[in-house]
């Protein structure tokens, strides 16, 4: 029988658990690409078609490409939650996709990733994507982040529809929210707002002339720099220079204008002598949404996407690059996850972990090749709130009980299509044989489901279950305007 407090202490790694292994006298640069919706299939080194991705391929050739890379969550501010802070989202009060309209955001008592490099003086930068609060409080400047130019959201949280016109009340508009345009930010400030697509389509432009300026002028000390795209996430848009490129449409050349955007901080790096002392690292927030057919992305035959625990939206590609310490050309099929990103990084620079419980684990000798095994031995896979819906081994994965999101028919163009609602049972997956959940096996492995339960016990222990009204425990609240 399992030891319940040792397990316990394996699902909460905190700064008194992990020690420091990697650090070096000259700590790396760092270079954070994350892309949104981006899904399993739709790089060229897993299997898309109809263009190619030849900068983020070299990552790959150059580094270390991880096959069993999880999100945090399948959705976006849950899964930047847990990326930015190393925690589960429900650990820190963030679940699903925080809207305009909402007065929370990650509360500032939490440690995040930039305020862990500053300590040991790194300039942080953030370019695109925010998700974590649109309120000063929650903002990156408030967080840890010197720089800061995006969206303080989503791209799709806008009145406007997909041709580009101006929305009246009257117009049909596949959006569930409806508020003025969207804010783009430098600093605190709001600098512009984006009404069009033709906006949107210079934002990869502009995040990267704005990443390239970070790199440059902090070049002669550490930086650390968080480049969250907020393509490929519909409304898709994409400059002249990459209209009509490929021959899978509009997505198609979203992504390759995404890969220019690689090449060109790549270079930048290779320019300023940068190359041999940085860390690249590029990843998604989650599978893509299915739903939005031609205008979605690729799970690469995992089953489900976006907003699913089934592997379509958990699994996403992660690259690694860091040249002479990362193998080159290597493979990882050992079990990673976002949340694990802040733990490396602060064991690489030297710098103390959070003050706080975190659940990331660092992977610094995983990365580098000293050890072939993943010190990570579950993921919990949570949605809706603070559901655990499925736990996952080095092989196995267990799904629990629940009603999940389907996805029935693809739209077309821009517009979403049908989206249903389906129950799971308890079911157990080989995803070494299986990694499309196609078939039941718990019925062969009893003693895998027992010992799987048992993690799923602990992990509600820990972080309570909301369906039987346990208290939160270990969880810890948001911020909140209402109550701060």
């Amino acid at each position: 029988m399992l030891n319940r407090s040792k397990l316990i202490s394996s699902l909460l790694v905190s700064g008194n658990l992990l020690p420091v292994t990697g650090y070096t006298e000259t700590p790396p640069n760092i270079v954070l690409i994350f892309l949104d919706d981006m899904g399993y299939g739709d790089l060229t080194i897993t299997g898309t078609s109809g263009y190619k991705t030849p900068a983020i391929d070299r990552l790959a050739k150059e580094g270390m490409f991880f096959s069993h890379f999880y999100a945090a969550q399948p959705i976006s501010s849950a899964s930047r939650a847990g990326l930015i802070t190393g925690c589960y989202p429900n650990r820190v009060g963030i679940t699903q996709a925080l809207s305009p309209q909402v007065t929370i955001g990650i509360h500032p008592e939490e440690e995040t990733m930039a305020e862990v490099l500053k300590t040991k003086g790194y300039a942080c930068g953030i370019v695109g994507k925010w998700h974590l609060g649109h309120l000063y409080p929650f903002l990156p400047l408030q967080n840890g982040f010197d720089d800061y130019l995006g969206l303080p959201y989503s791209n799709d949280m806008w009145p406007v529809n997909y041709e580009g016109e101006r929305a009246t009340p009257e117009m049909n508009i596949p959006h569930k929210l409806r508020h003025p345009a969207l804010p783009l930010m430098d600093g605190n400030e709001k600098v512009r707002e984006l009404w069009t697509l033709e906006d949107q389509g210079e934002l990869t432009t502009l995040y990267t002339e704005r990443a390239i300026a970070f790199i440059e002028a902090n070049k002669t000390s550490p930086f650390f720099l968080y480049m969250a795209h907020s393509m490929p996430h519909v409304p898709l848009a994409v400059s002249d220079k990459f209209k009509g490129k490929s021959e899978q449409g509009l997505y198609g050349d979203v992504m390759m204008e995404i890969d220019w955007s690689v090449d060109q901080i790549m270079k930048t790096l290779q320019e300023n002598g940068l190359d041999e002392n940085t860390l690249v690292i590029f990843t998604s927030d989650n599978g893509p949404w299915y739903n939005f057919g031609n205008h979605a992305g690729s799970t690469g035959g995992l089953r489900e996407a976006k907003a699913t625990v089934f592997e379509g939206g958990v699994r996403v590609p992660c690259l690694m690059r860091w040249k002479g310490t990362i193998p080159e050309g290597s493979v990882c099929n050992q079990l990673v996850t976002a949340m694990d990103i802040l733990p490396t990084l602060a064991a690489l620079s030297g710098a103390n972990l959070p003050q706080q419980p975190i659940d990331g684990i660092d992977i610094s000798r995983l990365m580098t090749g000293e050890i072939t095994r993943s010190p990570r031995e579950y993921f919990l896979y949570y949605f809706n709130n603070n559901d655990l819906q499925a736990v996952r081994n080095e092989r196995f994965k267990l799904v629990l009980p629940h009603t999940h999101n389907t996805y029935l028919t693809p739209g077309n163009d821009g517009f979403p299509g049908e989206v249903g609602t389906a129950e799971t049972a308890l079911c157990l997956y080989d995803l070494r044989r299986d990694p499309g959940e196609r078939y039941d096996i718990k019925e062969l492995y009893p003693e895998v489901v027992d010992q799987l339960m048992r993690v799923v016990e602990a992990a509600r222990e820990d972080l309570g279950y909301d369906l039987t009204g346990n208290p939160r425990n270990n969880r810890r609240v948001c911020g909140d305007m209402k109550t701060m």
